[in-house]
């Protein structure tokens, strides 16, 4: 499916993997490397027959962070480069109508730690850890990492992560929250897949919708977030696969889901 440089794509039935291809660069971020994730990205959720979207990255570590030695276009700022380069992958990954999970062995560092957490569920390797090293840069974390560090594990620890520059292992990482579930190194994609191929026999609108009910109720306070599931809960009870599901329930048999 895949003829991009430095990301690949691998598709087995439902399941699609989305590999960051840079191991000699820890599969550090550069520009090239940012469209190509959002051009798939895009073709992935088009994709019906793709229920489930895995990303991970290739070699020893899931990513390093933004590539240091890239140099932007002339007349390019730091500000262009996450607003037109970052913010449409992530955003993608958020608005994508499929769930994606993170598996993540090695270093989940800098702008790849935001990867990691943009994701709707994350598995790591034994070895796995997130690592905000941006305060020894002389910067401060982006790609939405802010948000998501302070939202999962509070502000006073997401502030003390940032200034202190811990790594933190997968092992502390599920008790906070961030991730969902750690596993052998040896057995991460495995294992990964395993999962995948489990969500992939849901009805994909109730994982769609429920992913957009979450988003929400990150955002919002209860009496929106409660209309938002009205709202959605009205779309999957009057869709065929909400039909199919009670049907199955009431008969005593698998369901037959179809998307729609």
């Amino acid at each position: 499916m895949s003829s991009h440089q430095k990301i690949r794509v691998e598709v087995d039935g439902p399941v699609a993997t989305l590999t960051l291809d840079r191991p000699e660069k820890l599969n550090a971020m550069d520009v090239d490397l940012l469209k190509e994730m959002l051009d798939a990205t895009k073709k992935l959720d088009a994709d019906d027959t793709i229920r489930v979207v895995i990303l991970t990255g290739a070699g020893r570590s899931f990513c390093a962070g933004a590539d240091l030695s890239m140099r932007l276009e002339p007349g390019r700022t730091t500000s262009d480069h996450l607003d037109e380069d970052h913010r449409p992958a992530l955003m993608a990954i958020a608005a994508s109508p499929k769930p994606w999970i993170s598996a993540i062995r090695g270093a989940a560092a800098g702008v790849g730690s935001a990867y990691m957490m943009a994701c709707d569920l994350t598995v790591m390797a034994e070895d796995a850890y997130l690592y905000q090293a941006f305060a020894a840069l002389g910067l401060i974390p982006d790609g939405g990492a802010t948000w998501h560090l302070t939202n999962t594990i509070g502000r006073k620890r997401a502030y003390e992560l940032i200034a202190t520059g811990e790594k933190l292992p997968a092992a502390r990482c599920l008790e906070l929250g961030l991730c969902n579930r750690v596993v052998p190194t040896e057995r991460l994609l495995e294992e990964t897949r395993a999962w995948a191929e489990q969500l992939a026999e849901r009805a994909p609108l109730s994982l769609r919708y429920a992913k957009a009910a979450v988003w929400t109720a990150a955002q919002s306070d209860l009496p929106t977030s409660y209309d938002r599931e009205v709202e959605l809960q009205e779309l999957c009870a009057a869709s065929e696969d909400g039909r199919e599901g009670a049907m199955a329930f009431l008969e005593k048999r698998q369901p037959a889901f179809k998307g729609r």
